[in-house]
């Protein structure tokens, strides 16, 4: 529909300026929403490579905890004295400071 809509404001002379029209619309979606995005999941990436032993993190779940340990896909966090779970690294959605940890 919204196609259509450009192609009259076009005013519809050849079959070129279809394809240019279908051009224009999909760097507009590229520059205003895939290439912000994969920005941003460049930067989260980034900021979970750098976590460290010692740091508090939240889960997506919302769990707080403070990492004991890393591996190459997991963590392990401790969320209450002597309660360790392991987490896969994606999972890790923030960091900051929970209630345990003051």
């Amino acid at each position: 529909m919204l196609l259509n809509v450009l192609l009259q404001a076009a005013g519809g002379q050849s079959q070129w300026s279809g394809i240019f029209m279908m051009v224009v619309i999909i760097a507009i979606f590229y520059f205003f929403m895939i290439r912000p995005q994969q920005k941003k999941q460049k930067e989260i990436q980034k900021a979970r490579e750098a976590l460290k032993v010692g740091d508090a993190v939240i889960t997506s779940g919302g769990i707080y905890g403070k990492i004991k340990e890393v591996g190459d896909t997991f963590m392990i966090l401790e969320i209450a004295d002597g309660v360790k779970i392991r987490i896969d690294k994606t999972s890790v959605f923030a960091t900051g400071q929970g209630p345990q940890q003051k």
